[in-house]
Order: C-alpha cells, then sequence, then structure tokens
C-alpha cells in the first residue's frame, strides 16, 4: 500500500477491496507497510504472494529503497521467494528505472530512484485503457519509443509473467 503513501490518511481507502480481492483468490491479506520494515527478511520469506498496489510509482520506489527491500527480497533462496506480483506503481517499480512515468506520476522532490531491476523492460500501464491515466500512458510510450528504450505497454486487466 506504500505506493498510496502520498494521499496520507487516505491511502487505505482501497485497503478492503484489495483484500476483498485476494480473499476471492484464497489468500489472506496483512499489509506490508515499508514505513516500518523491522524483520522484513523474515516478513517477505513468510509471505506466498506479494501484491503490490498502485498509487505513485516514485513514492513507492523511494519506500522500497529506504527499506532496502530489493536487498531483502533477492537474499531469500529462490525456492522460499513469495511471488511479487502487482499492478500500476507496482508493475513499473519492477523494471530497471521509472523513465517516462513522471508523465503520469509526481515524481516529488528528484525523479532519482532505485527500482527493483526484477526485469530489464519499463512497465507503461493503463495503456489504451478505459483510465484516466490511458492518455499520459501514450506520451510515455511516444517518449520510450524516441529514447530507444526497452518497455511493455499493458492494458488494465493484461499481465506479464516473468520467472527468475
Amino acid at each position: 500500500m506504500n505506493a498510496l503513501d502520498v494521499y496520507h490518511s487516505d491511502r487505505l481507502l482501497s485497503w478492503d477491496r484489495e483484500a476483498d480481492d485476494l480473499a476471492s483468490l484464497g489468500y489472506g491479506a496483512a499489509e506490508l507497510d515499508l514505513r516500518d520494515p523491522g524483520n522484513l527478511i523474515d516478513r517477505l520469506a513468510s509471505a506466498d504472494l506479494l501484491w503490490v498496489v498502485g498509487g505513485n510509482a516514485f513514492v513507492l520506489a523511494r519506500a522500497m529503497a529506504t527499506a532496502e527491500f530489493r536487498r531483502a527480497f533477492t537474499s531469500i533462496p529462490d525456492d522460499e521467494r513469495p511471488t511479487y506480483a502487482g499492478y500500476s506503481a507496482g508493475a513499473c517499480v519492477a523494471g530497471p528505472d521509472l523513465a517516462g512515468i513522471d508523465l503520469i506520476d509526481d515524481p516529488g522532490p528528484s525523479s532519482s530512484v532505485e527500482t527493483l531491476e526484477f526485469i530489464t523492460e519499463r512497465i507503461v500501464p493503463h495503456w489504451r485503457s478505459e483510465h484516466p491515466e490511458a492518455p499520459a500512458a501514450e506520451l510515455v510510450v511516444a517518449e520510450l519509443t524516441r529514447r530507444e528504450l526497452a518497455h511493455l505497454t499493458l492494458r488494465d486487466g493484461d499481465d506479464h509473467l516473468v520467472g527468475w
């Protein structure tokens, strides 16, 4: 839920919907708040699935960097590591950087952030979707294409599976 930290006390308004969606797939849900990362490796290793929600990709990337999420996640042996899944900001931070995402999300004080680098392509969410950010996603695709940066466009409801 840290991608929603920018919304302060309203950040948990979508919690019930997210938890209900996960419950319908057979998952129990508990928030992993990166603002309090105590025992992060143990908490990650005890999960089967990490569902990383949308919001502001820059806010999420900063929270992950501060909590040393990438180091903790990759230190877990492959056969014990939970599945990383998410949408919008949660998908964007899986790439090599957030190039172009500043056309969708406010980068805040600095657009220089650490991403997870799980995949080599940048994710452009909401592309050609019925989403308020769809027009901005078109601009991101144009910018990344112009800069010849590898990217994947995802429409709302699309998925992209990556293995280790």
